[in-house]
């Protein structure tokens, strides 16, 4: 439960960035910015895995882990969606 708030406080700063900063030109910033998505990656891509595991020992039913792993899946694909926005243009 802590990483997927963790997760989520990592997403409403990025979100929120521009509205914080402005609009941001400056490589650096660009950089900082597909840091925290690439955290925010592997942070969902860890609570996938998670919710795996809990089904595999037992922890959740598979209605509830089918569901979980829609939400979780669905949420990686945006952070994906997110950092390739991020990538230059050819």
């Amino acid at each position: 439960m802590l990483l997927v708030l963790v997760v989520i406080a990592v997403v409403v700063v990025v979100v929120s960035a521009p509205l914080r900063r402005g609009v941001r030109h400056d490589e650096e910033a660009l950089s900082s910015e597909r840091a925290e998505l690439e955290a925010a990656k592997e942070a969902k891509y860890r609570e996938i895995r998670d919710a795996e595991l809990d089904f595999r020992t037992g922890k959740l039913s598979e209605p509830d882990w089918r569901a979980m792993d829609r939400t979780l899946r669905a949420e990686a694909v945006e952070v994906l969606k997110r950092l390739d926005r991020l990538e230059p243009l050819p």
